[in-house]
């Protein structure tokens, strides 16, 4: 073998093996929550909002390298990073809020998930709450989440069912085409509400926290963090981290399209516009599957929550170590970080306590995505600030397109969040 052959196939490898944190948030990103969200989507409005799915790409990707970039630069989580540039207490406050939307989306998780077993007559809501919280938070805190996370995001691949629904129905592609090329403003409450709900489950406050904080593992698993202290990050790191995010985020808009597409072909295009039960959203994959079209929803359902909740429960965890300045790290054992752990298991057992509250389960998944929606731009300030910090960035800072787009989202996210208020 020539060495000009051997090298592209070493640049391969290596990426391959750089495959991780982004997309492992990719596929976290299609939660329960997600998934719901997306489904009404289609069913009330149709196609009118496919056009989202390109739009929110390089908003998510763009952010959650920025996410990335900051901590394989600065070796701290968000909130580390954070202490370094704003108050103790105004952090403090930031983590408080991440917690707050946190909890309530695990809590909306794990009842979209009992509720998806219970469609298949497998036994109580309530029993699954509790059996799915218990055993994330004690599977996260004895074994490693890295060997979890493995195997999970594979379950994530189920989603592509929608894709395989969608070539089945055979839709009009050029109207298809149309309706995701042409942005359509939205006309009403219920609309601006959708769009919000769109951006906070697409460009959510936890992934941002998450990316960080999995940077920062990486690099102590791989025994980096104290060999380049002083020194600047490889360009080529950064490059692999790039395509890794770049394909975890396609991921994640590639499978929101097709679950809004879907769902307009199939439960709009019937007259079932008011999705309120998740056995009406698991009909949207009849069509390929029939009446296993639930068994096949449950499971895409529950394998995204599995990866979705320990993703959930551990940002918070990173936030509130890094601002107290707790030993922290699911790399870690319990005694080591018995704190970190705490705000973990907290996290999920709030969660669980949500489902005892008689809340609608599947309008908790929608309105969860709203919460992240109005959370997410403020975040986004300064995660866009601290990028932007010559000193902090340690002469890394985001690229000049990178802090415009982000600043774009940003600003995006605030008018959405006005016109939900305002219209």
């Amino acid at each position: 073998m020539s060495e000009q052959e051997a090298i592209p196939k070493k640049g391969i490898l290596r990426l391959w093996r750089a495959l991780g944190p982004g997309i492992t948030t990719g596929a976290a990103d299609d939660d329960p929550s997600g998934v719901a969200t997306y489904s009404i989507a289609g069913a009330q409005f149709g196609t009118h909002l496919l056009w989202m799915s390109w739009l929110t790409w390089p908003l998510m990707g763009t952010v959650q390298m920025m996410c990335a970039r900051i901590g394989m630069v600065t070796d701290m989580g968000l909130a580390g990073v954070f202490r370094k540039k704003f108050p103790r207490w105004l952090v403090g406050i930031a983590s408080l809020a991440l917690l707050i939307a946190n909890v309530i989306n695990i809590g909306s998780d794990l009842a979209g998930m009992a509720d998806a077993a219970n469609m298949l007559g497998l036994g109580s809501t309530h029993l699954y709450v509790v059996v799915f919280g218990v055993g994330i938070a004690f599977a996260a805190i004895r074994l490693r989440y890295h060997q979890i996370a493995v195997v999970l995001k594979w379950l994530a691949l189920v989603l592509f069912a929608y894709v395989a629904t969608a070539f089945i129905i055979r839709p009009d592609w050029s109207s298809v085409l149309h309706a995701a090329v042409i942005p359509q403003w939205p006309r009403n409450h219920d609309a601006w509400a959708m769009v919000v709900a769109i951006l906070g489950t697409t460009i959510s406050p936890y992934l941002f926290y998450w990316q960080a904080g999995q940077e920062v593992e990486e690099q102590n698993a791989k025994g980096r963090r104290l060999m380049r202290h002083h020194h600047a990050v490889p360009d080529e790191d950064i490059a692999f981290r790039r395509a890794d995010v770049a394909l975890g985020t396609l991921f994640s808009n590639v499978v929101m399209f097709f679950i809004i597409l879907v769902a307009a072909l199939t439960l709009g295009a019937h007259g079932v516009t008011d999705i309120t039960t998740t056995r009406q959203a698991a009909e949207a994959l009849r069509p390929l599957a029939g009446d296993a079209a639930y068994l096949l929803y449950t499971v895409g359902i529950i394998g995204t929550g599995l990866l979705a909740i320990p993703t959930l429960a551990g940002s918070a965890a990173y936030a509130f170590a890094e601002t107290f300045d707790w030993t922290y790290g699911l790399d870690r054992k319990f005694p080591q970080a018995t704190s970190f752990y705490a705000v973990f298991a907290l996290a999920i057992l709030a969660g669980i306590m949500m489902d005892f509250l008689k809340i609608d389960p599947f309008k908790a998944l929608f309105w969860t995505a709203v919460i992240n929606g109005l959370l997410a731009p403020f975040l986004l300030v300064g995660v866009l600030l601290v990028a932007s910090d010559r000193t902090l960035m340690k002469g890394q800072p985001s690229s000049l397109v990178s802090r415009v787009c982000v600043g774009i989202t940003t600003i995006l996210m605030f008018a959405a969040a006005i016109g939900l208020f305002v219209f």
